[in-house]
């Protein structure tokens, strides 16, 4: 075969293959960012034009927690929330406004001593999506309830379910880090 043919066939074929390579890197990276962040893909991917954007916008969101000193809580910390998010929550039965307030405060003061940056609503919103993408949603329906509720738009079912958001992401950031197994347990099974 003449090498004028052969040369511009294995470049074409060369090219293909790379742009298939890059093709399916691709598709895989934006796989796992769906899969990873869920809801808040599919939320970012509708509000800001694609899905390209969104994943963008999670790799930014990625590498600036990165930088964040997140830490978990000592446990005399998480004691101390847990009992005072179980004041918030009996609070509740007498007073709904004040204690869905509180807990919105409550879930604030947590993510601080966990690490993350208090700025604006928005901003901790995002930040705290990278960690925990399941209850973001819940964080961000909560908060538009205490908004609602401040015009007095809301009733006490939807303040009772701000508590419920609010506590789904206040578990969250509460708990324990799990022991990670190392190695194989070789622990005996009593006959």
């Amino acid at each position: 075969m003449d090498t004028r043919i052969l040369v511009p066939v294995v470049v074409a074929a060369v090219v293909i293959i790379v742009v298939a390579a890059l093709l399916l890197m691709r598709k895989r990276k934006s796989d796992q960012l769906k899969q990873r962040f869920g809801s808040e893909y599919d939320r970012l991917a509708q509000q800001d034009g694609g899905a390209r954007h969104a994943e963008d916008v999670l790799a930014q969101r990625e590498k600036r927690v990165e930088k964040f000193p997140i830490r978990p809580l000592p446990a005399g910390d998480r004691d101390r929330y847990a009992q005072e998010w179980g004041l918030v929550q009996k609070r509740f039965v007498d007073d709904p406004s004040a204690a869905v307030t509180e807990a919105d405060k409550l879930v604030t003061t947590v993510m601080g001593a966990r690490g993350y940056p208090m700025v604006d609503f928005e901003q901790r919103a995002a930040d705290v999506s990278v960690n925990y993408p399941a209850v973001v949603q819940n964080y961000r329906s909560a908060r538009e309830i205490v908004v609602r509720h401040g015009k007095g738009q809301s009733t006490t079912e939807d303040l009772r379910q701000a508590m419920v958001y609010f506590r789904s992401l206040f578990e969250e950031l509460l708990d324990a880090p799990k022991p990670e197994k190392i190695g194989v347990s070789h622990e005996r099974i009593a006959s």
